[in-house]
C-alpha cells in the first residue's frame, strides 16, 4: 500500500515484462517512512544493463500511475526460486534490508 492506495506487484511485473529484453521479474514492497511502502523491481534481463534502469522507469511511468512506479530497479542475474520453481519474493526482501 502506498500512501493509502493498494499497489499489486503482478500488475507492475506485467507491464515491466512488456519491456524489450526483460526474461523475468518480480515487484516487492519495501518500507518507507514517508509512504508506508514503495514498490520495487528484481529484473533480469539476460544482457547488458547500462543505461537499461532509467529506459526501464521511463516506460513504466508511461503505462502505470505514479505511486506505482518502481522506486529502485535492481538487475540479478537470476531471480532466486524454490525447488517448485516459483520466485522466493522473501529472498528478495532479505536483499533490500542488506
Amino acid at each position: 500500500m502506498v500512501n493509502g492506495n493498494n499497489v499489486y506487484p503482478r500488475e507492475i511485473e506485467e507491464v515491466i515484462y512488456q519491456f524489450p529484453g526483460i526474461k523475468e521479474t518480480a515487484v516487492i514492497g519495501v518500507p518507507d517512512a514517508r509512504r508506508g511502502e514503495r514498490p520495487v523491481a528484481f529484473c533480469h534481463c539476460g544482457g547488458r544493463t547500462s543505461g537499461r534502469r532509467k529506459a526501464l522507469l521511463q516506460f513504466v511511468r508511461g503505462k502505470l500511475a505514479d505511486y506505482k512506479v518502481p522506486k529502485r530497479v535492481v538487475f540479478v542475474s537470476a531471480l532466486p526460486r524454490n525447488a517448485m520453481g516459483k520466485i522466493l519474493k522473501t529472498e528478495l526482501r532479505k536483499q533490500t534490508v542488506q
